[in-house]
């Protein structure tokens, strides 16, 4: 009986050694994961951002455009600062919204 008890025990020890291997390199593996998510988080921010401001920028400059070849007040400026802003926007939330899957919507 005290055979068994110590192969037993070894096995054991093998198998515990095993896990703890498996967790350390588990958890390497999830600090690099960890990080290429924090960078893609960023990437995702800067998008963002740079889709907002691109837009409201192309309005104004077209406002800006019309006002000037037409010698007129600044009513075009304001009016495509406006609609530069919201394209913008929308572009934000086509990025963040989720994406549709086939099984999402209802067959016709």
């Amino acid at each position: 009986m005290g055979k068994d008890t110590d192969s037993s025990r070894q096995s054991f020890d093998a198998r515990l050694r095993q896990a703890r291997d498996r967790n350390i390199s588990g958890r390497e593996t999830q600090g690099a994961t960890t990080q290429g998510s924090d960078m893609s988080v960023l990437g995702f921010a800067l998008r963002a951002g740079t889709e907002m401001v691109s837009a409201l920028v192309v309005g104004v400059a077209v406002g800006w455009g019309l006002d000037r070849w037409l010698g007129s007040r600044p009513a075009f400026l304001i009016l495509f600062s406006f609609l530069g802003g919201a394209a913008g926007v929308l572009n934000v939330w086509r990025l963040v919204r989720p994406m549709d899957t086939p099984g999402d919507k209802p067959d016709p």
